[in-house]
């Protein structure tokens, strides 16, 4: 009931905003320069515009320290967080309210104590972060760099790690659709991680970023990333984790097809 309340106060607020013509040349302004967002076409490219309207209605965005926070980069960072439940839906993305944007990297303030009980304290600048029930953080400099071959795009990566969180922590096992295998996507994303690991001990350059190597979480991180900005470099390099990750996302991005569309 409530969901379908709050999509009707959705629905009613964006058919004000489809209104105003100024909107949509916004949107299509913000993901111009974005490679990504072109491959969406007819009903998928209103569906990517739709759900990244409702994302900057469901969200609050904060500006980080002195940035001067524009539409336009809510606009660019709505869009991107969109990609990943293009196929699925927005309220996989419940529990949490809110963006912060900081200029350039940052160094989060606090301490954290991991699963063994080691307290940990932030000292390195970070491109983005996403606290399990709370916000995800992220440099607009790092933004701007999505689009290229690395297959790099902090707010994919971050918004993996959120959907990453919806089972059991960042541990990259999300949840899986009722017809997945847990026992083959463990096996497939072991096998990759055993790979590329040997790969990166005898010197071997890697088809993804190496940070992918740090630990489970960020390593299905890493490969949603490049899913969506490198697929077809994915796919050359580690077809069996490009194929559940095919059927984890419900969408190809090399074509911009989706699926459908599951709730959580």
């Amino acid at each position: 009931m409530l969901k379908r309340l709050r999509r009707w106060i959705e629905d009613r607020t964006l058919a004000r905003l489809d209104l105003e013509a100024n909107w949509a040349r916004s949107w299509e302004r913000a993901v111009l320069d974005w490679p990504v967002a072109h491959r969406y076409q007819g009903a998928a490219r209103e569906h990517l515009k739709d759900t990244a309207a409702r994302f900057l209605l469901r969200k609050q965005f904060v500006a980080g320290a002195d940035l001067d926070l524009t539409d336009h980069m809510q606009l660019v960072v709505a869009t991107m967080a969109a990609v990943p439940v293009l196929g699925l839906d927005l309220d996989w993305y419940r529990g949490w309210s809110s963006v912060v944007l900081y200029e350039n990297a940052f160094i989060p303030d606090g301490e954290w104590e991991d699963e063994i009980g080691v307290v940990h304290y932030a000292s390195e600048p970070l491109s983005g972060e996403a606290w399990p029930q709370g916000p995800v953080i992220l440099s607009w400099a790092d933004v701007l760099g999505a689009g290229g071959e690395a297959g790099y795009n902090v707010v994919i990566h971050e918004m993996a790690h959120k959907l990453d969180m919806l089972a059991d922590g960042p541990n990259g096992a999300p949840p899986l659709h009722r017809e997945m295998d847990p026992a083959r996507w463990q096996q497939v994303f072991t096998e990759a991680w055993s790979r590329l690991e040997r790969a990166a001990e005898t010197g071997q350059p890697l088809p993804i970023d190496p940070y992918a190597l740090e630990d489970s979480g960020e390593f299905f991180a890493v490969v949603s990333e490049c899913f969506f900005e490198a697929p077809d470099r994915l796919a050359a390099a580690l077809p069996d984790v490009f194929a559940e990750l095919l059927a984890f996302y419900r969408q190809d991005p090399r074509s911009g097809a989706i699926t459908t569309r599951i709730a959580f």
